[in-house]
């Protein structure tokens, strides 16, 4: 893999790799479809026009929409590395009325999670007004998260969502342009020359303070709309009447309404902590649900609630906000939770402008299953704290031709901004902050054992502790909750993307497979395949475990003859040129044929699977109970891939005596992987990195050459003159004096006798 990495690098550097600019294959795509899977009622298709191509549906002689595909509008490269290819419907005003996965490599989806889970988690972007999206006025629509296909997902989603967005801002829909605002609009601003106070009920009757008012019952009611029926099973009271949330907002850069909120003193502390522009809400609430929530205790961040306003919108960290006991405002109610939030530099809220926060509202049905519902609460500031300045009427301006028609009175395409124009890949990093800071966390963890490996195998009990702690580790965490599980296929899908159209954002788009390959390509430099087969894999990992569980309940353990071990192992080198040359002819066969690894089976899919994927991956974990680490001895092809470039490691960090092998063989029959060869020699392509052998290596009581060593030092000392050997450091021995076995004291004045030696 870290060849493969420097000869990525050098193409991207040397720009020998180029985006090509495809032509498009709706034409292709189009007959697999039919008119009724985009639009209700609809007929037939009608001829393709323009460019980027659009394939017109009638019903009759109307045009209900058009259909597009989404890779010409937008990059829709999945996690294969290959574009997946939508056919998308939308109408005449940018409503998205259906769409149809129509091709694509993904692995995950071609073997694994069934295509219709996928696609039914973009159902949430049928009935979608892009319009609104494309003017800023709503935040692009989300999916629903696929375990186990959450880039894939997520890659389909953004896809569809762009493109549509790019459509639209092209005025290819005849009325679904974006409305320019009059030339000569008046403007509104915020009047912050009224400073009077107000009670409770006045700033609620006027809306200065917006409610949101949830009980148990109606959240259990949208659950159950929703098609959550796991979640709305799990009500946080069994009385549906009870009060579920009770969230108050409200703006209290707002002169009037701070002071009445917050009191004097307390809006003038809040007004020295604003910058010129920024602006400060309150947020209070009450009841079983809390708007605060854990997030921003683990993390700094508020992960229940977000500020919304024009389709951008932010969430609070624990440094934009201050704790409140009460409210200033006479009748105002006791609430259980009050939060002053400054909103960030970074985000502009206009107060003259409608704005709304979404309340995420989280119910946990499972062992780590959540499920979640927005509930927003608008806001619009009451007309008396603003003031509106009318501008005079323009002139009249003399009759000009029509330019309708010209293209150059068109809008730009590419004029105004996406409400998100991060990248995919840039929000993949930001929604895994914490799991990314996890996995470097363990890394470097792992980094400290292998550079202080030489304490810790002088203390085995510890290190067993350490080594089975880290591999659950690797199993639970990195496997089964972060489904961070290497594959051969990442590379193979790697290499293939090598030779036809490299793009760093698929790669980036996993982060955490992307921190794990950077870490095995640095630790083949130093240790070779080690430091991944040893340590990082969740499926060895599992292995060893059930190993060492089986030993544990006396299982009997099958020691392979070396003869034979040695013609089995190469078993897992032909499995991978297999595939890897299949990949040259079609990366999604060499992919099904990946199949061969049972991780997606075992870590990613959790056995939740076709029964003969499970019986395999079971079978394989069988035979690893008598033969320790079966699978990654013989047939992981993943593991061969790694141990090709692991030849160029830089150091020998595994020490060996100059006796070892001849005549001492008791490293090598005591190999878990059977990695030594009887000459004693490590076979580093083999090797796991496990550090028994280090174990062996400084253990007096075990390894033979050591016994010598501590055989010849106790000689020597029980060979050494009396007179010679001290006592605590005290210099030699002195004489004791008896009678009849008794000590007999010393005359006054002379010194106390030793104790006898």
């Amino acid at each position: 893999m870290a060849a493969l990495a420097v000869t990525a690098i050098a193409f991207v550097i040397f720009g020998q790799l180029a985006d090509a600019s495809a032509a498009s294959r709706v034409a292709e795509f189009l007959p697999k479809a039919q008119p009724g899977e985009f639009f209700q009622g609809a007929e037939r298709f009608g001829e393709l026009a323009g460019e980027p191509p659009l394939a017109p549906v009638y019903r009759g002689d109307d045009i209900l929409g058009y259909v597009y595909l989404n890779s010409d509008f937008t990059s829709a490269v999945g996690y294969s590395g290959k574009p997946i290819h939508i056919l998308v419907g939308i109408d005449k005003h940018g409503v998205v009325r259906g769409f149809k996965l129509v091709d694509h490599k993904e692995p995950i989806v071609l073997i694994g999670i069934p295509e219709k889970k996928v696609v039914a988690a973009l159902n949430a972007l049928i009935g979608k007004d892009m319009g609104r999206v494309a003017a800023g006025a709503e935040r692009p629509p989300q999916v629903d998260i696929v375990s186990g296909a959450t880039v894939t997902v997520l890659v389909m989603g953004d896809s569809i969502v762009r493109s549509a967005v790019k459509l639209i801002r092209s005025n290819r829909l005849g009325e679904a342009g974006l409305a320019s605002a009059p030339a000569h609009a008046a403007t509104t601003k915020l009047d912050l020359s009224k400073r009077e106070g107000h009670d409770w009920e006045a700033l609620v009757g006027d809306g200065s303070v917006r409610k949101l008012q949830l009980s148990v019952g109606e959240v259990t009611e949208a659950f159950k709309q929703a098609g959550l029926a796991q979640a709305a099973a799990r009500p946080e009271s069994n009385t549906p009447g009870d009060r579920f949330m009770e969230l108050y907002i409200a703006p209290v850069s707002v002169p009037s309404i701070g002071l009445s909120l917050l009191g004097k003193s307390g809006f003038e502390r809040m007004q020295s902590m604003l910058k010129p522009g920024q602006q400060a809400i309150v947020v209070a609430g009450d009841g079983l649900y809390s708007f605060k929530g854990s997030g921003y205790v683990r993390g700094g961040i508020f992960d229940r609630i977000e500020l919304l306003q024009d389709g951008q919108g932010v969430r609070f960290r624990d440094r934009n906000h201050s704790r409140l006991g009460d409210l200033a405002a006479a009748g105002a109610p006791r609430l259980r939770e009050i939060a002053l939030f400054v909103v960030p530099p970074e985000f502009s809220l206009d107060l003259t402008e409608p704005w709304e926060l979404q309340l995420l509202v989280q119910r946990s049905f499972g062992a780590r299953e959540k499920a979640t519902l927005p509930f927003n609460v608008g806001y619009t500031l009451p007309k008396q704290y603003l003031t509106v300045n009318e501008p005079p009427a323009p002139p009249v301006a003399q009759s000009q031709p029509s330019t309708a028609a010209s293209p150059a009175a068109q809008p730009d395409a590419s004029a105004g901004t996406f409400p998100d124009e991060e990248p995919l890949w840039v929000r993949m990093w930001k929604m895994n902050t914490v799991s990314i800071g996890i996995t470097v966390l363990g890394l470097l963890v792992l980094t400290a054992i292998f550079f202080f490996q030489d304490w810790l195998v002088r203390r085995p009990k510890l290190f067993g502790w350490v080594r089975r702690g880290f591999l659950l580790f690797t199993l639970v965490w990195l496997g089964w909750y972060a489904n961070a599980q290497l594959s051969v296929v990442n590379v193979l899908t790697f290499t293939n993307s090598l030779i036809t159209n490299f793009n760093w954002e698929f790669f980036l788009s996993a982060p955490l497979v992307f921190v794990l390959w950077a870490s095995v390509a640095a630790g083949l430099l130093f240790w070779g395949r080690g430091p991944f087969c040893g340590w990082l894999c969740p499926f060895g990992a599992l292995q060893e475990l059930t190993n060492n569980l089986a030993q544990w309940l006396k299982v009997p353990q099958l020691k392979v003859p070396f003869g034979l071990h040695e013609r089995l192992w190469p078993i897992k080198y032909i499995i991978f040129l297999g595939l890897f040359g299949l990949s040259f002819y079609s990366v999604a066969l060499a992919e099904m044929f990946a199949e061969v690894e049972p991780f997606k089976t075992a870590i990613i899919l959790k056995f939740a699977r076709e029964w003969p994927f499970v019986i395999f991956a079971l079978t394989i974990l069988s035979l690893g109970l008598f033969v320790e680490r079966f699978y990654c001895r013989y047939l992981c092809p993943l593991g061969a891939a790694l141990a090709i470039p692991g030849r160029i490691r830089m150091f020998e960090w595994l020490k060996r005596y100059p006796d070892c092998g001849s005549p001492c063989q008791r490293c090598a029959k005591e190999c878990p992987v059977q990695a030594i060869h009887p000459e004693g020699q490590i076979n580093v392509n083999e090797c796991i990195y496990c550090m028994h052998c280090q174990e062996l290596y400084h253990d007096d009581h075990r390894c033979p050459h050591m016994i010598q060593v501590r055989l010849k030092r106790e000689k020597f000392q029980a060979l050494s003159s009396p007179s010679l050997r001290s006592d605590n450091d005290r210099g030699p021995a002195k004489p004791v004096i008896t009678h009849r076995g008794a000590p007999i004291p010393p005359a006054p004045g002379k010194a106390e006798p030793t104790k006898q030696p």
